[in-house]
């Protein structure tokens, strides 16, 4: 109620519809039901009609919005994050995230209706016209369609119309939103798809399986004997690959593959590509070789996205696999990734190993400190320059607060890695110290 409140307060006359209209979507968890069932009640209830998308990807819920010409999207998910965990995520006009200052916005409306209702006051505003609440889940071909697209299938642009003919994939959907419309798309595309991850049951999205897990599709890549493999998150707005022998591939050896790519078709705007501070050395060389300027943000795919826009670049992203091409999505988009990198590979003749091969990937050292993050002051900095000394320039180290736990994130990466194992173990009793003194 809140968020329609606010997403609808500037509504010019004049609009596209008559009332107010938000598409929602949601991921297969069991709490999505019933969260979803709140969410549409909660904006008809404020005037807002409401296209109810059913199970469908993030990107999907983003695109639709914007598609569909509705005033805002909804979408019900907790991501990557296990099946107990869920979220509400908003989507402004032409389905781009919202600024953080709306964000704000709608928190401070919620808090002060609520806190009056807390008390027994229920002193609501009466609405003229409820919304009304309309099943939408034919949408789903508009958006399949709109990712096949994105290839230039049927367009006589010079796109083939299966351009992943002759790949035979092992796809790994997560038991999460993808499971549907994933396989579809990529059988669509021209591939030889066997499933993994695709019977959700309410609790086991995430469970060993997806881009968080990717054991399960090694395994089964290797005796199926597949081309390559492709794991989508509980949301699908992530994806990774393994080649053909189960070794993976992260986000940054797709990005290497997408850059190329498009660098090579003239498509790369400004011949740069986003990426966090997060972003593998190997990225970095591969890059400066290939002439494609990297330009670096802090961690989180809103800073990605902000400074894509902010610099007129098209692709950027996270090794997580969050991946951003702008020329067809506003958000990271699992599936499209997937059709874009598998088309890359193919149209070039390449395995999927040799393709990972194009990024030499430094060692990299992950590492979590229980604590407060706020607690870290200026004497770790010392610790910090005392390990870069270490690399000599030729790695790198970060260490941040972590945005979603109390915890501290270390990270070395090295040409050598034992070198990076031992400064990880040094940082981490620095940081450690600092929080005792603290």
């Amino acid at each position: 109620m809140a968020a329609a409140q606010v997403l609808c307060s500037g509504r010019l006359a004049g609009a596209p519809h008559s009332r107010p209209v938000a598409v929602v979507g949601r991921d297969p968890r069991a709490s999505g039901e019933f969260l979803e069932a709140a969410v549409v009640a909660g904006l008809a209830s404020e005037g807002v009609d409401v296209l109810r998308l059913g199970v469908l990807p993030t990107p999907g819920v983003a695109y639709l919005t914007s598609a569909l010409a509705a005033d805002f999207g909804v979408m019900i998910s907790a991501s990557h994050n296990p099946a107990e965990d869920n979220g509400i995520k908003f989507f402004g006009p032409g389905g781009v995230k919202l600024p953080d200052a709306v964000e704000d916005e709608i928190e401070a409306r919620l808090r002060a209706d609520a806190e009056p209702r807390l008390a027994g006051v229920l002193d609501i505003p009466q609405v003229k016209e409820f919304g009304r609440v309309t099943d939408a889940t034919a949408e789903h071909e508009r958006y399949l369609d709109h990712l096949l697209g994105t290839l230039g299938t049927g367009s006589g642009a010079g796109g083939s119309a299966r351009p992943l003919a002759g790949l035979k994939l092992v796809v790994d959907c997560a038991h999460g939103a993808a499971y549907r419309i994933a396989p579809r798309v990529l059988r669509r595309a021209g591939a030889d798809v066997i499933t993994i991850g695709v019977e959700p049951d309410g609790r086991n999205i995430n469970k060993g399986c997806g881009s968080t897990a990717l054991t399960a599709l090694s395994r089964a890549v290797v005796e199926h004997g597949a081309d390559a493999g492709i794991a989508y998150d509980g949301d699908a707005d992530r994806c990774l690959a393994v080649d053909g022998a189960g070794e993976p591939l992260d986000g940054d050896q797709i990005m290497t593959i997408l850059a190329t790519e498009m660098k090579d078709a003239g498509k790369l705007a400004g011949d740069g590509v986003v990426v966090t501070v997060m972003s593998n050395q190997g990225f970095h060389h591969t890059m400066t070789e290939a002439g494609i300027a990297v330009i670096e943000t802090p961690v989180g795919d809103k800073h990605v996205s902000a400074a894509m826009r902010a610099g007129g670049y098209q692709l950027g992203g996270e090794q997580s696999g969050h991946i951003i091409m702008l020329e067809h999505a506003t958000t990271g988009d699992g599936v499209l990734t997937s059709l874009h990198l598998l088309a890359a590979v193919n149209r070039r003749g390449l395995t999927m190993a040799a393709a990972a091969q194009m990024m030499p990937k430094y060692p990299q050292v992950l590492l979590n400190v229980p604590g407060d993050g706020s607690l870290l002051g200026p004497g770790l900095a010392a610790a910090v320059s005392r390990a870069e000394s270490k690399l000599g320039g030729d790695g790198r180290v970060l260490v941040r607060p972590s945005g979603t736990e109390p915890k501290i994130r270390l990270m070395v990466q090295a040409r050598d890695a034992d070198l990076a194992e031992e400064i990880i173990g040094q940082l981490a009793d620095a940081v450690r110290l600092a929080l005792a003194e603290r």
